[in-house]
């Protein structure tokens, strides 16, 4: 295995559509990529897929180990931008030592994992059984990991690959949890002589709404709520930003009628302004922006105002810092987009994520009532666990050691901010031994994914370290 093959097998993937929740072409191309080698390969009921290679010769008593990574991808892409994920390949560059892709997200979380279990398996190395699991909607839900049987893998030492940052190895992460508000109201004329302006915040880097989300990144349906809600004798005509409940909002967009619709206009660009400068060395291409529009119908006054109000006092970012780890994200919430899914009905996503139990549950709580309190119904989904962090682990000594001796240098040992699937791992095999890591990506979750290229070479070479080496 080299950094090289690992590369053209992912430079393959990403000309697979593997959009969560439609993962057939990709789980497909796994199976036909086993048949074609005469490797073990099974999927289950929910779409995950298990491919196994048998121990070298004189690797047999070698403990089986386990290599994961999910298929799917998170879809996003600029406004604007001409992308079918269904079926259009991924475009990309290499440039200055990154492959990206500009106006989508790339897919390297977790496509690179995918890239490195198969460039694995492809290669003549000296190594025991080595497991492959693949799990489908993994961004959604973890669907894929919620559904699987006790027994779909048999080994008792497992390797996550969907981490993104080289030199750094993984032994914890946060859970989580989806709350969606779902707001009802009424259409109703716009007042006579009023004029329409739609108002825009763009440009926002966005990314992910654990790893990023203490980055100091503007979230758009933030900035143009607090913005409306600072705004008197207006009517609101439509409100709709963001995309995924794990990524944040970099886009948002507002219609609102008035007959002194223009002066909103102006405070909106004075505003922008603030704003800017607040954001100046995180957000260097945020804008805000102004049109006059027609509108004939708005939103009843009284759910406008609620919820406008709602969006303004809801939390959103880092609510508590790790007293224990030094830079950890212990608790956060992300308000991560609102859209129009019934005629009369207003949909929030949130998104929540705590490592310590209790407090996922307090600002589950709080951010539920504060929708609830403005008159719109809940729905809290989608929970997960955490990974509590083992010291003692033998997979993480052992990765420890292989690194210090590959690079010179001893990797920095963390728990992360995200969601991994490996608490879920640890709920349905409890005797598993876990660690995570990967190379260096950039900006997931967004428009500008990348991938640093020479952080393949590490990351390469110290997965066929401790796999080979594995006893």
């Amino acid at each position: 295995m080299t950094p090289e093959s690992v590369l053209e097998i992912f430079k393959e993937i990403t000309r697979i559509p593997r959009e969560s929740g439609h993962e057939g072409p990709m789980t497909e191309y796994l199976c036909n990529w086993a048949k074609a080698r005469s490797l073990e390969c099974k999927v289950d009921a929910t779409g995950n897929v298990c491919i196994a290679k048998a121990a070298s010769a004189g690797k047999e008593k070698v403990p089986t180990i386990v290599l994961q990574a999910h298929q799917d991808m998170v879809c996003e892409k600029t406004p604007g931008f001409e992308m079918d994920f269904r079926k259009d390949p991924i475009p990309y560059e290499i440039e200055d030592g990154w492959m990206v892709s500009k106006n989508t997200t790339l897919g390297a979380d977790d496509g690179i994992g995918i890239a490195a279990c198969l460039a694995l398996l492809d290669s003549d190395a000296s190594m025991g059984r080595v497991e492959c699991v693949f799990t489908i909607s993994e961004e959604t839900g973890m669907d894929g990991a919620f559904a699987m049987e006790s027994g779909f893998f048999e080994g008792k030492t497992l390797i996550n690959l969907d981490s993104e940052d080289e030199g750094q190895l993984f032994i914890g992460c946060a859970g989580g949890e989806h709350s969606d508000a779902y707001f009802k109201f009424e259409k109703v004329p716009v007042a006579e002589g009023a004029k329409a302006v739609e108002l825009t915040v763009s440009g926002g880097i966005g990314g992910h709404s654990g790893d990023d989300i203490n980055k100091h990144r503007a979230n758009a349906v933030k900035i143009l709520a607090d913005f409306l809600a600072s705004q008197e004798d207006y009517q609101l005509v439509s409100f709709a930003g963001g995309g995924k409940p794990n990524a944040i909002a970099r886009d948002c967009s507002a219609v609102v009628a008035g007959l002194h619709a223009d002066v909103i206009a102006a405070n909106f660009e004075a505003y922008g302004k603030i704003v800017c400068a607040a954001y100046s060395s995180t957000e260097p291409a945020l804008k805000f922006s102004s049109s006059a529009v027609k509108a004939d119908s708005a939103i009843d006054d009284d759910s406008a105002y609620n919820f406008i109000s709602a969006l303004s006092t809801v939390p959103h970012g880092v609510v508590w810092m790790s007293p224990d780890i030094a830079g950890l994200v212990q608790t956060s919430t992300n308000l991560a987009a609102v859209k129009l899914v019934e005629p009369d009905t207003i949909k929030v996503l949130t998104s929540q994520r705590s490592s310590v139990v209790e407090e996922l549950d307090i600002i589950v709580d709080e951010v539920s009532s504060i929708f609830r309190e403005a008159g719109a119904e809940v729905d809290n989904n989608n929970r997960y666990p955490g990974w509590t962090p083992n010291l003692k682990s033998p997979i993480l000594e052992k990765s420890v050691a292989s690194y210090r001796k590959l690079f010179g240098e001893d990797p920095l040992v963390l728990a992360i901010h995200a969601g991994l699937e490996c608490g879920l791992f640890l709920e349905k095999f409890p005797d598993l031994d876990m660690i995570s890591f990967g190379p260096t990506l950039r900006g997931v979750h967004a428009p500008g994914e990348k991938l640093e290229l020479a952080s393949m070479e590490r990351f390469v070479k110290l997965l066929d370290d401790i796999v080979c080496n594995f006893e």
